[in-house]
């Protein structure tokens, strides 16, 4: 498709996986961690309100939120609230935790918003949809 030989094509993808172009996602079925190990998965988006800062606007709040370990990605967004978080935890209890004493108590976060994730149909475009049963008559020939 690229006209390139193949040890052409390994020696660019070795060169985007090292320079951070070419990057790799492993997206998790929360039920199957939690009927395999019998862990909770809770997901919640946060949404966060912040006085930007002369000079620098948003991005050390977001830089400063990206370090915890909670937190899977940031993301500054329009409409009402600045920052748009997705936090995974234990349980609904460790993420509240989280929100007010990690992520409320960062300087120029003025107010935050939690919505807990309640299911997933769809994730970075992988379906979590179970077929539906199909009532249909069998029609033998």
């Amino acid at each position: 498709m690229t006209g390139m030989d193949a040890g052409a094509v390994r020696e660019q993808i070795a060169e985007w996986e090292s320079d951070g172009t070419l990057r790799y996602k492993v997206i998790i079925d929360p039920r199957q961690v939690r009927a395999l190990t019998g862990t909770e998965v809770v997901t919640a988006l946060i949404d966060v309100s912040v006085s930007p800062e002369r000079g620098e606007g948003y991005d050390k709040v977001a830089a400063r939120i990206a370090q915890f370990p909670e937190v899977r990605s940031v993301c500054l967004v329009s409409g009402g609230q600045d920052l748009r978080c997705e936090v995974t935890g234990t349980s609904m209890a460790e993420i509240g935790d989280f929100v007010a004493r990690k992520l409320a108590t960062i300087d120029r976060v003025r107010s935050t918003a939690t919505h807990f994730v309640m299911k997933t149909y769809k994730d970075d475009g992988a379906l979590f949809l179970q077929a539906a049963e199909d009532h249909r008559l069998k029609v033998a020939p």
